[in-house]
């Protein structure tokens, strides 16, 4: 009799699940198909575990064993909190980014994707930016603990491959946005934290302060549009090298641009001031999207003053818990 081969079908942890990204990619397996027939799909929140501490970590990935895992916790803030505390964002993600990684290594995880960001790029550098220039040179000097601990995930991914063939990868978004992100105006980042600022100064008949000049140029992606792409690299991305995703180099707007659609979404009417006095961080960062394009060209990306009208709407509904 001929042996029959048995397909597992994926077991897929998800670290920081609770937050923006994971809650789209929940949206993503749970709402629109994502989720293939036997397949579990476990997002995990920082009340499951600490995975700043080893042996929580250890205890939470042997609880539910994972085939495949989605790596998206990270300590994080907003550009302020990051100049406050690099030594603690350096330490704390390394830490996270080791232990994830290596119980992963030691639970046979036979794939990972983990979640990088564009702040990681070199300060001085050649635009655009694409991901064979992460180690160019220094990040900036805002965040420098922050990039540095993120970076270290792709270096860790190309020993892990080189020395025991792990298959472990990142994506490189740029900045993300949407429901259930961090709306804090002190610890946001920075198109949440207006959204937040915009909507209060309505409701109080203030102006909107913007810390900086509102020139700093960004592409912004919708955390939905992120989260599916997220499950196409886990299923079809085959490299270990990073990969880009977002929108293209023409998307990319400043600041001030970006607080006229959040005015126009919230009907704001009253005045926009800006607080040249406070850093603007780093001006422009512009990526390529182009590999994203190779693999993906068809992808549709959805108008950004839709997706800040549904983000803003969702802020809006969910007021009381999205403000703090």
């Amino acid at each position: 009799m001929g042996s029959e081969i048995k397909v597992v079908p994926m077991r897929v942890l998800v670290t920081g699940g609770s937050g923006l990204v994971g809650k789209a990619i929940e949206h993503v397996v749970q709402e629109e198909g994502g989720k293939l027939e036997g397949e579990e799909w476990i997002f995990l929140s920082s009340k499951d575990a600490d995975l700043v501490d080893v042996g929580q970590t250890r205890a939470v990935f042997e609880k539910y064993r994972p085939t495949h895992v989605i790596h998206l916790a990270a300590k994080v803030g907003g550009l302020y909190l990051h100049m406050k505390e690099n030594l603690h964002f350096l330490r704390d993600n390394i830490k996270i980014n080791d232990n994830v990684l290596q119980t992963a290594h030691e639970l046979g995880v036979t794939k990972m994707v983990s979640c990088l960001s564009s702040c990681i790029f070199p300060d001085k550098t050649t635009y655009p930016i694409d991901e064979t220039m992460i180690h160019n040179g220094p990040p900036h000097d805002s965040n420098f603990g922050y990039s540095h601990a993120k970076r270290l995930i792709d270096v860790q991914n190309r020993a892990y491959y080189q020395q025991y063939g792990h298959r472990y990868t990142a994506v490189i978004p740029t900045n993300v946005f949407g429901p259930y992100d961090n709306f804090s105006i002190e610890n946001g980042h920075v198109l949440s934290a207006l959204v937040n600022k915009t909507y209060t100064a309505k409701k109080e008949g203030s102006p909107v302060n913007v810390c900086g000049s509102g020139a700093p140029r960004r592409q912004f992606i919708y955390s939905l549009d992120l989260g599916r792409l997220i499950v196409w690299v886990l299923r079809e991305y085959e490299e270990i090298d990073p990969i880009i995703l977002s929108v293209g180099e023409e998307e990319e707007l400043s600041i001030k641009e970006a607080e006229d659609l959040i005015a126009k979404a919230l009907d704001f009417t009253g005045k926009i001031q800006f607080d040249t006095t406070m850093s603007d961080g780093q001006m422009k960062k512009t990526a390529s999207n182009a590999k994203l394009r190779r693999y993906r060209p068809n992808f549709t990306f959805t108008p950004l003053n839709e997706a800040i009208k549904m983000t803003c709407d969702w802020f809006v509904a969910n007021y009381d818990i999205a403000r703090t």
